[in-house]
């Protein structure tokens, strides 16, 4: 395979968004102007030949489920925008825990900097006596166990967002009970603000804010640090983090390895959870206030690759980088069931949106035909066939995470592939056609019992 086209290969995987010849995508990420004023791109839901009569019973959907502000991204621009009641594009609105992301995002950027690691002991920054345990019990604690809610602390306390010493116990050794214990990531923000020297609101505009044009605000309510702001400005974050830390060609997080760490499982006792990111594709996942190991994915109508920050009463942004996607949902307490993990919903609105997306590959009907790129059985056993009948291709398979497994060079019509060494789940096949053009599949190799 030469230069070029590996490094076609290699990129779409890795910034996750396909290369096609669909003249109303562009060859990458377009990313707005930082001005939050000036006008962001948009890119018509018929021109990626979209099933349009399917975006009134989304909406209704929406509407019924107490929504208040939805956005859905397409390589960045704009596909859908929709606003009930009387909240508009320039309401304000609350993140819930899904602005724990942004919290996950600046304790990379504070590491990166090199005022903290998050191997560091919390006591460094906290203070001795930060909790009640002891201090050779709270020395173990590290700001890594508060990203993945590893802390030991006790989660069943009368009120597990309070912060105050006494109500943060010693129940198990960090590092080896999960709990969603909302008063050890609370505390993430005075490691910030006591190890980089800054109000979190002054970090966060400098690192963040100033450099990608989003908007926003912490403000504490009781012990809670609730971060605030438009629902394009959540968008925005989630553009940003589709590209991987990278805005328009500014990077504003070098740090790949950290990135890269916070949004695939962070440790063996919930799966599908990072650094303060629900992760999808993952073989099972925890919920909040439950030890219970639930298998399977969360959101089983999402792609494997899908990430998301997930809040109380449905504050949801949730990213695919294989299909180039960015949903933003604000608003109330969904009618069906909700909770401080709302796992249902964003399932439930992949779904519908799914049903928008009929063609999910962002290909008019006529281009892949004339592509006619087969992948088959899907899902897959033993083996599985690519073909792209009479024409010579490259061949790159990899795992959701951006991993490349295998590569075949110079592959004429089809190839059998012997998946019997591959783990069970969703996998990327990337093909590039001899016009030097770049598709990606989503597939899903199954084992037997």
């Amino acid at each position: 395979m030469n230069r070029i086209i590996k490094a076609a290969i290699f990129l779409s995987v890795l910034l996750g968004f396909t290369l096609v010849p669909d003249p109303g995508r562009t060859q990458g990420l377009y990313f707005p102007p930082v001005n939050p004023a000036a006008a962001w791109d948009t890119i018509s839901p018929s021109s990626m030949a979209w099933c349009t009569e399917k975006i009134a019973p989304l909406y209704d959907f929406l509407e019924q489920e107490n929504t208040k502000g939805f956005l859905v991204l397409r390589d960045g621009k704009i596909a859908l925008e929709k606003y009930f009641g009387t909240f508009t594009r320039d309401s304000l609105w609350y993140w819930a825990s899904a602005g724990k992301t942004v919290t996950s995002f600046l304790v990379g950027k504070a590491q990166e900097e090199g005022y903290l690691s998050i191997a560091d002991a919390s006591s460094k920054f906290l203070g001795a006596g930060w909790t009640s345990c002891t201090p050779a019990q709270e020395g173990r604690i590290t700001i890594r166990h508060q990203l993945t809610m590893t802390s030991g602390l006790d989660d069943g306390v009368p009120d597990n967002h309070c912060t105050l010493d006494t109500c943060l116990d010693f129940l198990a050794s960090p590092g080896t009970r999960w709990a969603y214990h909302n008063a050890p990531y609370t505390l993430l923000e005075k490691v910030l603000v006591n190890s980089t020297g800054q109000p979190v609101n002054t970090y966060t505009q400098a690192k963040l804010e100033a450099r990608t044009g989003m908007t926003g605000f912490w403000f504490t309510i009781g012990y809670d640090n609730v971060f605030f702001s438009m629902a394009r400005s959540m968008a925005r974050f989630g553009l940003l983090m589709q590209n991987r830390g990278v805005w328009a060609g500014d990077t504003l997080l070098h740090d790949s390895t950290y990135l890269h760490q916070s949004v695939n499982t962070s440790q063996p006792l919930n799966n599908s959870y990072g650094y303060l990111w629900w992760l999808n594709g993952k073989s099972s996942y925890m919920v909040p206030g439950s030890q219970v190991v639930i298998p399977g994915m969360y959101a089983p109508h999402a792609p494997a690759d899908m990430f998301a920050g997930l809040g109380k009463n449905g504050q949801i942004v949730t990213i695919s980088p294989s299909k180039g996607v960015v949903i933003v949902r604000m608003g109330n307490l969904p009618g069906s069931p909700g909770s401080d993990f709302p796992g249902l919903f964003c399932d439930q609105i992949w779904q519908k949106l799914n049903e928008v997306m009929c063609n999910s590959n962002g290909l008019p009907e006529t281009d892949l035909q004339a592509v006619n790129l087969q992948i088959y059985p899907d899902p897959a056993q033993q083996t599985f066939t690519v073909g792209l009948p009479q024409q010579l291709f490259n061949l790159a398979i990899s795992d959701p995470a951006g991993r490349l497994l295998l590569e075949r060079n110079r592959v004429y019509g089809k190839i059998d592939i012997d998946s019997r060494n591959f783990p069970q789940g969703f996998y990327i096949v990337s093909v590039t056609n001899e016009k030097k053009m770049v598709f990606n599949r989503k597939l899903y190799i199954l084992k037997s019992p």
